[in-house]
């Protein structure tokens, strides 16, 4: 058998030897991607044995961690606990286990009570993160803070910021200028959430944009914070040079609606850059500074479609009535839709339906402006 297989061998080098170079390479390459193919398939199902046996142990670690919880900490009724902290102290003697006791076992510990703290509030939530504390959780996350790898650092930042651990500044505040978007959006909301005296500090150090997500993010997390210390959000305002930052504390004014911060707003109105001018605009209106009403309309006939049409919308959400004639000719007079839509819509803001210049702008207007003053008249439509 060895022999005939070895004959066999020798003859199928001795035509690939002899065959034309053509027929070599070709074989070749064939043997080369059949080689390719079968070791991909080994990786692939490789990979999949590992994920599902991964995916078992930690179903498995999770029912387990379920049971645990159930029977020492949730089951247990707040009222009869004499000291905070008293049952997850009982409960992390049950935790010392050996499934807990290497890396993998404690990141799926620490997935859990995460879980559970994000589900949990009043006192069961502070006894999570009180067991947390205990079983030294707390460490395996600033193990991972230290690493170079921003994948694990983000995880960190998640873990602690949702345990609510401190974190020093040095540490996190260079993090929330870092060149990877994920690792500096997550290090700057880590950062709003467990700073106590100055969360917005990172906004004097932000060189990279603020991008919308994030800003989306970050609004989120501000105004959900529970004892936040919000700030005047003028300096930035007024020093920062970084206009994602300004255009961010802008939404934040109208939030919190800091009528202190408004003389910074205006001098926004001078800038050179028409989007920052434009949003200040919108910040003016939303607010209903009924002071920069004369300064808007002066400054309309120089300013760019954008800034025009914020202008209007301005005017309109203001609605003291005091520009209606200048409205009224933006809205007959001007050769662009948008404006005169808008005009349309401000006029209506501040005209009852029923109005005299309601009534004759109805009867004297062309079929167009008929049609969209007629649409803005329809309550349900916002600027």
């Amino acid at each position: 058998m060895n022999f005939s297989l070895l004959d066999f061998l020798e003859s199928i080098f001795f035509e690939f030897r002899y065959a034309p170079l053509i027929i070599q390479v070709a074989i070749l390459f064939v043997f080369v991607a059949i080689s390719l193919t079968l070791v991909a398939y080994f990786s692939i199902l490789r990979r999949r044995f590992r994920g599902f046996r991964r995916d078992k142990n930690v179903a498995r670690l999770n029912e387990l961690i379920d049971e645990l919880l159930i029977d020492n900490v949730l089951s247990q009724d707040p009222e009869s606990v004499e000291t905070p902290g008293q049952t997850a102290e009982t409960a992390a003697q049950a935790f010392h286990l050996p499934q807990f006791s290497k890396r993998r076992g404690r990141q799926v510990l620490i997935d859990r009570l995460l879980n559970y703290r994000n589900n949990v509030r009043g006192a069961m939530g502070d006894e999570i993160r009180t067991l947390y504390l205990l079983l030294e959780l707390d460490k395996d996350s600033f193990k991972k803070l230290k690493s170079r790898k921003w994948n694990r650092k983000v995880r960190a930042l998640n873990e602690l910021s949702n345990m609510e651990i401190g974190v020093a500044d040095v540490i996190i505040l260079p993090l929330t200028n870092s060149r990877n978007r994920e690792l500096r959006a997550a290090a700057r909301h880590a950062y709003i959430k467990l700073s106590k005296n100055e969360p917005f500090k990172f906004f004097d150090l932000a060189t990279e944009p603020l991008l919308l997500w994030d800003q989306v993010e970050l609004f989120r997390i501000i105004t959900t914070t529970n004892h936040i210390a919000i700030p005047n959000f003028a300096q930035w305002i007024t020093y920062s040079n970084n206009k994602s930052v300004i255009s961010f504390c802008l939404k934040l004014v109208v939030h919190y609606h800091q009528l202190k911060a408004i003389p910074a707003v205006l001098k926004l109105l001078d800038t050179k850059d028409h989007l920052l001018r434009a949003e200040a605009i919108n910040c003016l209106g939303k607010m209903k500074i009924a002071d920069a009403e004369d300064k808007l309309a002066y400054i309309y006939n120089n300013q760019p479609l954008n800034c025009q049409i914020e202008i209007l919308k301005a005017l309109g959400r203001i609605g003291s009535g005091k520009h209606t004639e200048f409205l009224k000719q933006e809205f007959q007079l001007s050769t662009d839709f948008e404006l005169r839509k808008h005009a349309a819509k401000s006029l209506t803001n501040s005209e009852p339906p029923g109005s005299e210049l309601i009534t004759e702008l109805l009867e004297t207007s062309s079929a167009e402006n008929k049609l969209i003053l007629k649409h803005c008249m329809n309550p349900l439509i916002k600027f």
